[in-house]
């Protein structure tokens, strides 16, 4: 293996991995959809109210190309990546 084989193949690797990131970013949709999802699952009764749905519909999404988050009042809601979204427990605070 030659000295320039070596730095490229791990290069590849890398760029690979950011481009894969970058097109499983999750939507505003997406992370809307699984903050709906979250808080119906911890509160049937804010779910049945439609919390998660008004929390849903408040949230700012933001994207940093490879990964985004949703954010309510300043805090993060929701943390995406590689195409799956996470709920933080933040939501406690609406």
């Amino acid at each position: 293996m030659t000295q320039a084989s070596k730095v490229l193949k791990p290069l590849a690797v890398a760029a690979v991995l950011v481009a894969a990131a970058a097109l499983l970013n999750p939507s505003a949709e997406r992370h809307r959809d699984q903050i709906q999802k979250t808080v119906a699952e911890r509160s049937p009764l804010a779910g049945a109210l439609g919390v998660g749905a008004l929390a849903a519909f408040v949230s700012n999404y933001h994207s940093l190309g490879v990964a985004s988050y949703t954010s309510i009042r300043g805090r993060t809601v929701s943390v995406g990546f590689m195409g799956m979204v996470f709920v933080l427990d933040s939501h406690k605070d609406l």
